[in-house]
């Protein structure tokens, strides 16, 4: 039987993640490890040089899974490295994320960045996640869960490049339009540093959701925005290849 490896970054008992592993059931036997905690934008962080607690849990439904008190790479390495002894998976599939991974998200994400991890091992991988930060319940990710089937359904017949993933976001809509191949967007953000308290020792990074640039036509922003779900494909190869040669004439002695 086919065997996926499900994960997150919002925490194995966040609304997405249980969505996502009752859609990917239909397509096979489904093993859930997934951080104890909401690890959202903690990026592709490893734990190393501390102790990793690990403990099983339920989903919702009573469904087995394995909860890690680490970060979404970190569930993902562990299983890997040998806490699953029926590793490796025919796919990891991470998600279903609350809220966007879109255009500079993906250097944020732990629901992109766990896939990533994955992709390391050599394991074919993608990420999910869903435009909407008020999703706060199973029923909200009906859609983003049809697509994903779709989407591993194909991907699990369909060879990847090495160090390759597929990053794929599901539009705030009833019913997606279709699927569109896309490059990264730009996105734009509106952070603000909050005092938590009176001498300003503390603080907190908040502020209303990122918007995008959405007449760029081809990019996952301006595909979501349009009520389209968009599929990116992301490499591990992070080189500015396009710089190289102007970078090559630079002088820089040393």
């Amino acid at each position: 039987m086919t065997k996926i490896l499900v994960t997150n970054d919002d925490g194995v008992h966040a609304p997405g993640i249980f969505a996502l592993s009752q859609a990917m059931r239909q397509l096979g036997d489904v093993t859930i490890f997934a951080p104890a905690t909401n690890q959202s934008a903690s990026g592709h962080k490893k734990t190393l040089f501390a102790e990793i607690p690990v403990a099983q849990t339920t989903l919702r439904d009573g469904y087995p899974a394995t909860a890690i008190t680490g970060s979404p790479a970190d569930s993902v390495s562990m299983a890997a490295l040998g806490i699953w002894q029926d590793w490796p998976p025919d796919i990891v599939v991470s998600g279903i994320n609350r809220g966007g991974n879109m255009g500079q998200d993906i250097t944020y994400s732990g629901t992109v960045t766990a896939a990533l991890e994955a992709a390391l091992t050599g394991v074919k991988a993608i990420a999910f996640s869903l435009d909407n930060m008020e999703a706060n319940d199973p029923a909200d990710y009906a859609e983003a869960a049809r697509v994903a089937v779709e989407v591993v359904k194909v991907a699990l017949a369909r060879p990847l490049p090495p160090l390759t993933i597929l990053n794929v976001n599901i539009p705030k809509i009833d019913r997606v339009k279709g699927l569109r191949l896309a490059r990264q967007g730009v996105r734009i953000y509106f952070d603000e540093l909050v005092p938590v308290n009176d001498d300003k020792s503390v603080y907190r990074i908040t502020g209303p959701a990122p918007s995008g640039v959405y007449d760029t036509v081809g990019t996952d922003v301006w595909a979501v925005h349009r009520g389209y779900a968009s599929i990116t494909p992301i490499h591990l190869d992070m080189t500015a290849h396009q710089f190289m040669a102007e970078l090559s004439v630079w002088d820089i002695e040393i």
